[in-house]
Formats: structure tokens, sequence, C-alpha cells
């Protein structure tokens, strides 16, 4: 799942409506974030994207390129079943475990320590297991 981005083609599952997510702000200099512990702000999904449960999204941009198609953050989803289309996004996980269900694609499953790629476009089905935290990277 997508984190917001700035043309809601982002990181994963959050409504066009969604207010936007806090944001660290244009990086003046180089910095670490504790991810475990990172603050997030709520980011509400869109009632048709939520197939089961009651998913709640979080999330939080750390930082984002000057032209906005760059945007790094954190985001996190609690257990429940959600679709999404993707951005062109890497991410690595955190915490949780997910299966990620690409139309017309593979079956991906995931947990701490994995890595994955998602194809801008994707079409997607999120089975979120265990409340799952991620750093993204995503690339408008």
């Amino acid at each position: 799942m997508c984190p917001p981005g700035p043309a809601d083609t982002a990181h994963s599952v959050q409504a066009a409506a969604s207010p936007a997510p806090a944001r660290v702000g244009r990086m003046t200099h180089s910095f670490v974030l504790h991810i475990p512990d990172a603050d997030l702000e709520p980011e509400p999904l869109a009632p048709e994207q939520i197939l089961a449960g009651t998913p709640e999204v979080t999330g939080k941009v750390v930082w984002e390129s000057q032209d906005g198609r760059q945007v790094r953050g954190i985001w996190q989803i609690t257990p429940g079943v959600v679709t999404d289309t993707e951005a062109d996004e890497l991410f690595v996980v955190i915490s949780g475990s997910a299966t990620i269900e690409v139309e017309d694609g593979p079956t991906l499953k995931v947990g701490p320590g994995d890595m994955a790629v998602l194809r801008e476009g994707d079409r997607t089905t999120w089975t979120v297991h265990e409340t799952l935290r991620k750093a993204y990277s995503i690339n408008l």
C-alpha cells in the first residue's frame, strides 16, 4: 500500500480526499529518524477501499523533493482488507505482516525486513494480518 503523495498517486491505500500527511518539510540537512517510535498522523481510507475489518491508516512524509516527484516516509495500517492503486514505490517492512495480491500479477507476502517494489498503476488487494509499519520511497 502506498503512502499518500502530493498527487494522490502514491503509496497505497488512501482516499483522494485525505488530508495532507504530516511533513518534516524540505530537507535542509541529513537526519535520522527511529521508525518504530515515529509519531504518525491519521490518513483516513475511502470507505470503498475497505473490503473487510476496520483498518486504520497513519503516516508521515519525512522528505519530499522540491518538485514533489520524490517522496519518502513512514506508513502504517492496522489489520483488515483494503484495495489500492499503487504508485512507483519501494518499501521496507519494519513490523507486522500482510499479503498483497497484485491484479494480473503475483501475490506478495511481506513481513519484517522484507523489501518490496510496487509498479505504478498496479491494482492491489492488501490483507493485513498484523499491524504493518513500513518505510517507503515513492517516485511520482
